[in-house]
């Protein structure tokens, strides 16, 4: 199998000169199953696990392998490897790991496009929307908006509903399909290039495995109905898998996402509201929060109507919960900093007293 056939291309080859690779192979993790993947090189498909050496140095979870990775390995037959090394990443897909303040959940890796689907009878969320878009800029990923499921509304309610949300979020390609008619899959396939990585995100049950399946022609992810008693979509995909389409794309679908904490630390919120902090640069104070200052020229735009409101609310939340981890994510560091300094001040003295 050619490496460009995964998604290699020219730039990482640079990317990776200064990397000495001549005694590994270079492979790209396809699927993830609880820290076993399976890697695919030039020579085909391998179960894999990590070295002790990596599992080791490892700090945190974003040390580990995820699907989309670009691997060193060694192969062994018939069908294991061992991943010595992950190569430089592109782009990283994350989102805060739930129930665990400080510490960040990898959803995909070296992504170039997201989907992002939200099903237009029953999940359609502007809030939801804005926040997978602050992840897809922070994760410096292209973002792309599916509604699906448009055979459920009337079809004249489709324009009118694509209309007002690109109000509200600008600039972002905004496609509506139907999984039962394949209305609007030939936006999709507009999309697609050959090579490029792309991944589905949004809620179970808003039809993202049927998407995939559809693209890929052949039943390759499980699928079920919405559950009628919790109007809630059930967690049918509960891996990720790096699929490749007839097309040439790559595809990564991912189990549904209830909860999407920001880690966001690289921008993502100035990118998802940018038409709101285009005013504040007419602010009167060069630190106004624009709260309750007066002569802030956000606080005005709204009083004008140039700045939705709700919008404007949602950056605030958002903002806050950003503002949340960042601190959080500098007591948990200096924490580990002051643990590694303790450890080596007593690795030292009990080499001081064997001596």
């Amino acid at each position: 199998m050619d490496l460009f056939d995964l998604g290699y291309n020219k730039e990482l080859e640079n990317a990776y000169q200064g990397i000495d690779a001549s005694a590994f192979e270079v492979g790209r993790v396809v699927a993830e199953y609880r820290e076993l993947y399976l890697v695919r090189t030039r020579q085909g498909e391998f179960k894999a696990e990590i070295t002790g050496s990596l599992r080791y140095a490892a700090q945190s979870q974003e040390d580990f392998p995820s699907v989309g990775d670009w691997v060193l390995v060694t192969t062994y037959e018939p069908d294991f490897a061992l991943i010595h090394r992950i190569l430089p990443r592109f782009s990283v897909i994350k989102r805060q790991a739930v129930g665990q303040y400080g510490e960040v959940q990898i959803i995909a890796t070296n992504i170039d496009y997201a989907f992002i689907l939200q099903a237009i009878d029953r999940d359609y969320n502007l809030n939801r929307l804005e926040r997978y878009l602050t992840i897809c800029y922070s994760s410096k990923v292209m973002p792309i908006i599916v509604l699906t499921k448009i055979d459920l509304i009337e079809a004249d309610c489709v324009p009118r509903l694509i209309e007002n949300l690109k109000v509200r979020i600008g600039q972002v390609p905004v496609l509506a399909i139907s999984n039962a008619t394949r209305q609007g899959y030939e936006a999709i396939d507009r999309f697609i290039e050959k090579g490029k990585t792309y991944c589905l995100l949004g809620s179970s049950g808003v039809g993202k495995s049927t998407l995939l399946n559809n693209l890929a022609g052949k039943q390759l992810m499980k699928t079920d109905a919405i559950c009628q008693h919790t109007q809630r979509g059930r967690h049918v995909t509960t891996h990720r898998q790096l699929i490749m389409l007839g097309n040439g794309g790559l595809l990564i679908d991912t189990p549904g996402m209830r909860e999407i904490g920001l880690a966001d630390t690289d921008n993502g919120l100035e990118m998802t509201f940018d038409q709101i902090l285009a005013f504040r640069q007419n602010c009167k104070y060069s630190d106004c929060t624009h709260t309750h200052e007066a002569g802030c020229a956000v606080l005005a735009a709204i009083a004008d109507g140039a700045i939705d409101r709700a919008a404007y609310e949602n950056y605030l939340k958002l903002e806050r919960e950003r503002t949340h981890f960042e601190t959080t994510l500098a007591e948990r560091r200096k924490r580990e900093k002051s643990f590694s300094k303790m450890l080596k001040n007593y690795q030292k003295t009990q080499r001081k007293d064997r001596l």
